[in-house]
């Protein structure tokens, strides 16, 4: 609908605008009707039904959030939450950082669902894939530059790329030099070059990685060769890069294409655009 009534080039979505007309036009007696800051304490964003009649619902994104990629991300989030399951969630949803930054159903299947509808609402795969082609070996440079034209973070633009990149890769998230979350993409993920965090024991980053001898590290376009055994069982390409704001460290993790496939014990969750593509699907 976006793509008739305002061609391809309409990037960044104007995200606040077309939550509150979309939601009036079509639920009239139901719409979002504000989108404002608040100072939560634990949440990034949160979906509200309002007090009085009338009032409608309110989306609300914490002002901790100074990011106006991430801002946008967390309205999006809570937009496809107001389309998908505010009748199933009458008193409204609050989101954690957490709840924005993993992707994966095992994780929590609605804000797993909020995820992708943002990711697809701010990224389309079709503008995204001609901005990154999926047989790319993409930097944090070249995802910082599409981050800008699709007015995310850095962290959505390089999850949207792991979704559908034919290349073996890992993002890896990291604090206090313990690995967070990771996400590979599916070529990796297949081949079991993967780290698992759910349920394990924290994961030390790897001594001779940047991010853990130095904390400062911010060159994008800098990156290390690991011999095996370092972070993966085989050679890898890390691009290294501290965000001092929140105290992370990311982790771009490129593997040599060739591999054999590993028989693993998860799938990879199928995103809409490989579903919506089945020739059985109408």
């Amino acid at each position: 609908m976006l793509n008739a009534v305002h061609g391809p080039d309409r990037f960044p979505v104007d995200v606040e605008r077309l939550a509150v007309e979309y939601s009036s036009n079509v639920f009239p007696n139901d719409p979002i009707t504000k989108i404002v800051p608040r100072d939560f304490p634990d949440f990034d964003g949160i979906l509200r039904k309002g007090n009085g009649q009338g009032e409608g619902w309110r989306i609300g994104y914490s002002t901790r959030i100074t990011s106006r990629g991430r801002i946008r991300f967390t309205i999006a989030h809570e937009f496809g939450h107001y389309l998908v399951h505010r009748l199933k969630y009458p008193d409204g949803v609050s989101c954690t950082p957490e709840d924005l930054a993993i992707w994966d159903s095992e994780y929590n299947r609605v804000e797993a669902e909020a995820n992708l509808f943002a990711a697809s609402l701010l990224m389309p795969l079709d503008a995204f894939r001609r901005a990154i082609p999926d047989s790319m070996d993409a930097t944090f440079s070249d995802l910082n530059e599409v981050a800008r034209q699709f007015g995310v973070s850095l962290t959505a633009a390089t999850l949207r790329w792991l979704g559908y990149t034919q290349k073996r890769a890992l993002l890896v998230v990291s604090k206090d030099d313990f690995v967070l979350w990771s996400k590979p993409s599916r070529p990796a993920l297949r081949s079991g070059a993967f780290i698992r965090t759910a349920g394990l024991s924290p994961k030390a980053v790897p001594p001779a990685s940047p991010i853990r001898c130095n904390p400062n590290y911010a060159d994008i376009d800098d990156p290390v060769r690991h011999r095996p055994g370092i972070w993966l069982n085989e050679e890898v390409l890390e691009y290294p890069l501290v965000i001092d704001q929140y105290e992370l460290g990311m982790s771009l993790l490129l593997l040599q294409n060739a591999s054999p496939v590993a028989e693993i014990d998860e799938e990879p969750v199928e995103d809409a655009f490989d579903h919506f593509m089945k020739p059985n699907q109408r």
